[in-house]
């Protein structure tokens, strides 16, 4: 039998696996990929004692180098291929994920790779990472997001040279301007992302939800209703409601 192009693995201490296992492509994100990445982010979700992920990308060269350019116009139509988007949005169920996400970033983290690890609450370098949304350079735009939200990780004006250019920045550049929150030893990569996905795990999950909500929630709103909200999940956060 094929081995799964995404492996999901669930720890003792309440961390999920998620790797994405396509070696031999750089770990292109492929329909097969997609597929399995929606239905494990919604067994994480509906998983009590999952507590926090983290994402990898399997191999020594690649978290992950982008969408699978080979599967470009195999959709029986336009349509139907963007049907098959919107009945599974991988991109849209990581932004609703409530549990921590942690991104241990190896090698290339190009397109969507780059656009993925966005996603993500928390992203962790090896000194070797490289990022780049080159998807301009082949005629198309950032598709999983990367237009969106690389201007509100990262400064603007960065975030629009490296949309419009492509050109790719290296680990120190990416925790220079706070794409990436640490950079570690390529040796030292999935402890640091284990540690920190544990300490998240061992949080009371109630407020570990509760935060996150308040801030994905947040995000776009005025300041004075951003604040409301945080008074709302705040008041149910210290009377034990549930979300």
């Amino acid at each position: 039998m094929t081995e799964s192009p995404l492996l999901f693995e669930k720890a003792a201490n309440g961390v999920a696996w998620l790797t994405l296992n396509r070696p031999h492509a750089l770990n292109a994100m492929n329909m097969a990929v997609r597929d399995e990445m929606w239905s494990a982010l919604a067994a994480i979700g509906d998983d009590p004692d999952i507590r926090a992920v983290v994402i990898r990308g399997a191999g020594d060269r690649a978290f992950s180098s982008g969408a699978d350019i080979s599967e470009f116009g195999t959709a029986p139509s336009y349509v139907d291929a963007r049907k098959a988007r919107q009945e599974r949005d991988v991109w849209g169920a990581m932004l609703a994920c409530t549990k921590p996400l942690v991104a241990a970033i190896h090698g290339f983290a190009f397109g969507a790779g780059c656009e993925m690890s966005l996603l993500c609450d928390i992203r962790i370098a090896s000194e070797d990472a490289t990022f780049a949304l080159p998807e301009v350079t082949l005629g198309y735009i950032p598709s999983a997001g990367g237009t969106q939200t690389l201007p509100r990780a990262i400064p603007p004006g960065v975030a629009r040279q490296m949309i419009l250019s492509g050109q790719p920045i290296d680990a120190a550049a990416a925790l220079r301007y706070g794409l990436v929150q640490r950079v570690v030893p390529r040796a030292r990569l999935e402890a640091e992302a284990s540690s920190v996905a544990a300490r998240l795990a061992a949080m009371p999950e109630p407020a570990l939800r509760g935060a996150k909500e308040a801030m994905t929630r947040g995000a776009d709103l005025p300041l004075e209703s951003a604040l409301r909200l945080e008074a709302m999940i705040a008041a149910r956060v210290a009377a034990g409601s549930p979300a």
